[in-house]
């Protein structure tokens, strides 16, 4: 742990206070951090280096990436409560308002560039899916892990062609899919009415703010998506708000892996996931991580991470 002398030390230039706010609000690379200050690559990650030995950034490299998020929560969450207490309102900082409209303008080129591939793909989006490791596998090792109860009122996020719903609609008491992009949503339609589930419901959407009340899911399914996501743990808390107590959130991505080529290819953000970094995030969205399974095959490794809302957690949330 730092010294108190070092974490004040760090934050007490006005450009590292900013980065630390912007922080707050998202992992960024310093490519987008330089965009958002105006200032060189070379000068934020002098500061980036000065948080980063005080505790209050942290590093995470992938491949030829480097994101940068706040440090240990035991550390960072006195100051963010400080900062917040200090903080004028509404705050007269004009460099505050100029970073949020900067940082939003990095939101919507992420967007769009996303969106741009996802229209320009989406014809042969299950094609490029099947590329990584055989969908049939897949698909048999989430009907093992989801089957076993029953799936009740089913939330698909980032539903793409409706596999998801086709896969388990019949199961389910209801079936509904979430996706940004209307030429999915388009493509979902005629594949759902050929699987006879005209009675499911599409929907446009986000996945960082589903147009769905709390505890409106016994079952979220996040397949292959999550990968794509610049904040996998807001989506992951997203989904989770919508899951009532004993319901269940299946997650299907990949596990951590260096093919940095992705990235420009198909435009994958994250490169996979380790066990531990889901398993941190469930429990931060108030989830227990009740399995982890490991489908190796093809040229990527694909995991099933199965967490449960127990009524324990969703006591302790209450509580909170």
């Amino acid at each position: 742990m730092s010294e108190p002398i070092d974490i004040f030390r760090a934050l007490a230039d006005p450009t590292r206070l900013r980065i630390f706010a912007l922080l707050r609000a998202m992992e960024l690379s310093v490519g987008e951090l330089a965009q958002v200050l105006g200032q060189s690559q070379p000068r934020v990650s002098r500061h980036v280096k000065i948080l980063c030995d005080a505790g209050v950034a942290e590093r995470r490299r992938e491949g030829s990436w480097v994101f940068l998020g706040l440090g240990d929560p035991a550390l960072v969450t006195p100051l963010t409560l400080a900062i917040d207490a200090w903080q004028p309102v509404p705050s007269r900082d004009h460099w505050q308002a100029a970073d949020a409209a900067r940082l939003a303008a990095v939101r919507a080129d992420r967007a769009a560039a996303a969106a741009r591939y996802f229209d320009a793909h989406a014809e042969q989006w299950d094609a490029i899916r099947s590329l990584h490791i055989a969908e049939s596998e897949v698909e048999a090792a989430m009907r093992a892990l989801l089957t076993d109860e029953a799936i009740g009122r089913l939330v698909d996020v980032g539903t793409g062609t409706g596999r998801m719903i086709a896969l388990f609609g019949h199961a389910a008491e209801s079936a509904l899919g979430v996706d940004r992009s209307p030429q999915m949503l388009r493509l979902a339609r005629a594949r759902l009415a050929e699987a006879g589930l005209d009675a499911a419901e599409l929907r446009q959407g986000d996945m960082y703010a589903l147009p769905l009340s709390d505890a409106a899911a016994d079952t979220v399914i996040i397949h292959q998506l999550l990968h794509f996501a610049h904040q996998p743990e807001a989506v992951i808390a997203e989904a989770a708000r919508l899951i009532a107590p004993k319901g269940r959130l299946l997650i299907a991505d990949f596990a951590s892996h260096e093919r940095e080529e992705l990235r420009t290819e198909d435009a994958h953000v994250r490169l996979g996931f380790a066990d531990q970094q889901i398993a941190h995030w469930f429990t931060d969205a108030g989830l227990a991580l009740e399995a982890v399974q490991e489908l190796q095959g093809g040229e990527l490794t694909v995991k099933l991470w199965l967490g449960r809302r127990t009524q324990d957690i969703e006591n302790q949330r209450k509580a909170a």
